[in-house]
């Protein structure tokens, strides 16, 4: 009896050595599948069937358990990261579509120029800087130039 005991404590010290925690708290049926066959197979020479095994509870202290946590905390902060990641490259991607069909078509810089008066507005400020691409002051500017030449000459 006491060298079936022994047997068996250090059977499954060694098997719960060889992994780890989460897989042990997850995975008792297959370690109580390993240490029942490491068992029969040891007990076998003795005559003994080992027919069952079942490990009933696992005991952790204090100071694993906080180790579990933080191992768990790491691992959600990990997740958050690459999920904010991906979302920061498809919106990245995002706007080099953009980009290339605003490239592409010079109206569409246009339209969102006039759209964006629009939102200007719209919204109840008091005071509106109005921006004007230079290349639509141009017109102007030389028509008064002219008119100023004219004047002159």
């Amino acid at each position: 009896y006491n060298a079936t005991s022994q047997l068996a404590q250090t059977t499954l010290r060694s098997v719960l050595g060889q992994h780890e925690m989460d897989e042990m708290l997850a995975g008792r049926d297959e370690l109580n599948r390993d240490i029942q066959n490491i068992l029969d197979a040891e007990t076998d020479v003795w005559g003994i069937k080992v027919s069952n095994v079942e490990i009933k509870r696992v005991d952790i202290d204090e100071s694993m358990i906080r180790a579990i946590a933080r191992q768990a905390e790491a691992e959600r902060e990990r997740r958050a990261k690459i999920i904010n990641a991906e979302g920061e490259f498809q919106a990245a991607e995002r706007i080099r579509q953009a980009a290339e069909i605003i490239a592409s078509q010079p109206q569409a810089l246009q339209l969102r120029y006039l759209q964006t008066l629009n939102d200007i507005g719209i919204q109840n400020n008091t005071t509106i800087v109005f921006p004007v691409p230079l290349d639509l002051l141009k017109p102007l500017l030389t028509m008064a130039e002219r008119g100023e030449l004219e004047r002159r000459g």
